[in-house]
């Protein structure tokens, strides 16, 4: 099925003479998880991971992935005659460098340019040298091929009353004129849907996993316009947005309302989310100012109210974990179990909790070898029989009226050698070293990185992906501008640590065939002290589910980390206690003792 597609897409593509095409895994905002209508490189290459590229020439079809996906990638393009690239490792090339290589005089460079974003076709045009090359960003081959191709989303939108939201549409808006007045812009297009959802206060369905809506906004000085989809929109919603001074327009009018601009101020904008489509409508008409968005450096730092909403949403949540644990380790019969099944049962968990709205991504339930895939997807039909034996990761999280939730916990099933427990040992010490720290405000994620990967790193092992990703307020699970990462990318302006940014802790390990370790919390940056002219910035743990000591060798730990992970569980029971069963609460008492 796979090879006919993209027999299928080679015989279009010489119809419009394009020479290779790119069908990368994003929708019209680069969105990371998209909504079946815009699984196009799924359809065409199989592999379902939230991020990759493929690329479709005459004689080749390659498909470039990151290091989460390197195993799982493998096992389903088994078959496919896709060419597997794997990003960032050594002597592998990467998407812009092999197009390079293979591109000749004359040929065309096709693509879909609502779903490629500004920035990689800048990159693109800056990479590729070769005389004579063409592009065309006007042609959605995917559609002309995909004759069963779901339709575009659209749901209902809901809006955020302020005591939820904690600032109105007014006081976010004025805050960011102020800014777009610093740095001298007079208007200001945004793409990026978890940035519109903060500004406007409101939340959609459109996507799965993330609580927004599609649509664009333009904000000038005076005036606000939100381009959405009418049918989303209640007569209620309209009074809001009338009575904010909001203009609404059609989801698909934002291009021409761009051709027709008449704007003699710059314009602000990003173009690692602006579509190539949107930022030619604007090139060379007026002047663009190209940065980081605004407003996610405004939203990534919560108010008061959204901290007390999500410290109440995370008890709440970490209540639900708990109680999974407690009946997978005492309860259930794990023989009669797979991951499915499993999976399945943590999500009943958070059903149970009043503020539940969805999922805050598919929950990743993988048993022994499974585990070491890090974004692993089991299904129903092929999910693993669970025993007695090795270890289950379960890492999951919600969606709420109030937060947005991200947890990892690797289960010890059952006897797992001495060896494995010095890997999960090093885990664990990474994991509290991280949230114990001390730091000078300006430091940037990859200043405290090393503190996570230390133990691992004197170990020989690493894991091929950052340590920690920001987490959104009903929002998305992952978002900017901050991240805890060791490597450095010159496309990517590194952004301090603040206080009331919450950020994901979750060092692993990871070996292929054998077994995969990670435990995770989500932390709120705080202030810890002022001296003087510095001030010391820290983190506070929102998640409070017990870290299995089965998996963990007292010998092997430093003394500073034990007593940081005897008082980490001497919170948890002091939290979590008073909402379990008796039963439960034994149970909690002895998997927190103190080590």
């Amino acid at each position: 099925m796979i090879k006919s597609r993209i027999n299928n897409l080679r015989k279009l593509m010489k119809e419009y003479h394009i020479d290779f095409y790119l069908i990368p895994s994003t929708d019209y905002h680069n969105s990371e998880y998209v909504t079946k209508f815009f699984c196009a490189r799924e359809y065409f290459s199989g592999f379902s991971g939230s991020n990759g590229t493929l690329l479709v020439s005459e004689k080749n079809a390659c498909l470039w992935t990151d290091g989460r996906y390197f195993i799982q990638a493998k096992k389903e393009l088994e078959g496919s005659d896709i060419l597997l690239f794997k990003m960032q490792e050594p002597r592998v090339p990467t998407l812009l460098e092999y197009i390079a290589d293979n591109v000749k005089e004359g040929q065309v460079i096709g693509f879909d340019g609502k779903v490629i974003s500004a920035s990689f076709y800048k990159e693109m045009n800056a990479t590729i040298k070769t005389e004579g090359i063409m592009y065309t960003g006007g042609h959605d081959l995917v559609d002309e091929i995909w004759k069963e191709r779901p339709k575009l989303p659209c749901n209902k939108i809901s809006i955020l009353p302020n005591q939820i939201a904690g600032e109105s549409f007014s006081l976010k808006v004025s805050k960011l004129r102020e800014k777009m007045k610093k740095i001298g812009v007079g208007a200001f297009l945004i793409s990026k849907l978890d940035d519109i959802m903060w500004l406007y206060n409101i939340r959609g369905n459109d996507v799965p996993f993330n609580t927004v809506a599609l649509s664009y906004t333009f904000i000038t000085e005076e005036k606000a316009y939100l381009f959405i989809q009418k049918q989303a929109l209640s007569p209620e919603d309209y009074q809001y947005f009338e009575a904010e001074n909001i203009t609404v327009l059609p989801y698909d009018s934002i291009f021409l309302f761009l051709k027709e601009l008449k704007c003699n101020k710059k314009v602000l904008l990003d173009t690692n989310n602006c579509s190539y489509s949107l930022f030619s409508e604007l090139a060379g008409k007026v002047t663009i100012i190209d940065q980081r968005n605004l407003t996610e450096e405004l939203k990534a730092v919560k108010n008061n109210i959204e901290i007390e909403q999500l410290k109440n949403i995370y008890l709440k949540d970490s209540i639900a974990v708990t109680k999974f644990i407690y009946w997978l380790t005492q309860e259930a019969q794990l023989s009669s179990l797979n991951e499915w099944d499993v999976g399945q049962k943590i999500d009943s968990f958070r059903k149970e909790i009043n503020e539940f709205l969805d999922y805050s991504f598919p929950t990743i339930c993988a048993y022994k070898e499974n585990a070491a895939m890090m974004h692993y997807s089991a299904k129903k039909q092929s999910a693993a029989i669970l025993k007695n034996a090795g270890m289950l990761l379960v890492d999951s999280g919600g969606q709420y009226l109030g937060g947005t939730t991200d947890v990892t916990r690797t289960i010890i099933l059952g006897p797992i050698d001495d060896s494995v427990r010095e890997n999960y040992t090093a885990v664990v010490e990474g994991m509290l070293q991280l949230m114990k720290a001390k730091f000078l405000k300006g430091c940037t994620g990859r200043n405290l990185d090393i503190l996570a990967r230390a133990p691992l790193w004197n170990l020989g092992l690493d894991y091929k992906c950052g340590t920690g990703h920001g987490i959104g307020y009903m929002l998305n699970v992952h978002e900017g501008p901050h991240n805890i990462s060791w490597r450095y990318r010159k496309e990517v302006e590194e952004y301090p640590i603040e206080a009331g940014m919450l950020v994901s802790d979750e060092p692993g390990v990871y070996l292929e065939e054998e077994y995969g370790i990670r435990i995770e919390n989500i932390l709120l940056c705080v202030e810890t002290q002022r001296r003087n002219d510095d001030c010391f910035l820290g983190f506070e743990p929102l998640t409070f589910v017990p870290i299995d000591l089965l998996g963990i060798l007292p010998k092997k730990m430093s003394e500073s980390n034990k007593e940081v992970l005897n008082r980490y569980h001497e919170q948890v029971f002091s939290k979590i206690s008073p909402y379990l069963e008796a039963n439960e609460k034994v149970w909690l008492k002895e998997v927190t003792k103190a080590i």
